[in-house]
């Protein structure tokens, strides 16, 4: 699970985000999807400037508060701002922070394309995954268990060392 988190005039605005995939290494690109009806996007969208929030299997609450619309997400949600100003939530596993590069309309939904502009370090702990209507860890997802392996394929940019 993610939190794409940007800012408005008005302040910090998020939502909670399934669809979000690396796209490019060279250059480093990653990409979300928001619906066309979505408040946060529309709100945060002019500022050219967002952050992916990777969460944490301990941050369940902070998923279905930026899951809901209306009231204020960030009340009671400790953040930073990242180089671009979009809000860094404390206690992600790791957060990636983007410029606007690209916007397609796709059906319902926008295909945001982003510019990365800074890593976040990795924190030690699970991923959030939201499988099958429910939250998991990856260890409940297949019986067989899996290697750190997988996981580590999938943060391909784990260090900007590697970005040259």
């Amino acid at each position: 699970m993610t939190v794409v988190t940007g800012m408005s005039p008005e302040g910090p605005v998020g939502f909670a985000c399934q669809a979000f995939a690396a796209l490019s290494l060279d250059p480093p690109l990653v990409l979300f999807c928001p619906q066309r009806t979505s408040g946060s996007w529309a709100a945060m969208a002019p500022s050219g400037a967002f952050c992916v929030n990777v969460l944490a299997d301990d941050q369940r609450e902070v998923s279905a508060v930026f899951g809901r619309s209306g009231a204020d997400k960030f009340a009671g949600v400790s953040w930073t701002p990242s180089g671009t100003g979009a809000p860094v939530l404390d206690g992600a596993l790791t957060w990636v922070d983007c410029r606007v590069t690209t916007v397609h309309d796709a059906g319902d939904h926008h295909l945001v394309i982003g510019s990365v502009e800074e890593l976040g370090p990795v924190r030690d702990a699970q991923p959030l995954l939201f499988y099958r209507g429910r939250y998991a860890v990856h260890a409940e997802l297949d019986p067989r268990g899996w290697s750190g392996e997988v996981l580590d394929n999938l943060m391909t940019w784990q260090r900007q060392s590697e970005w040259s």
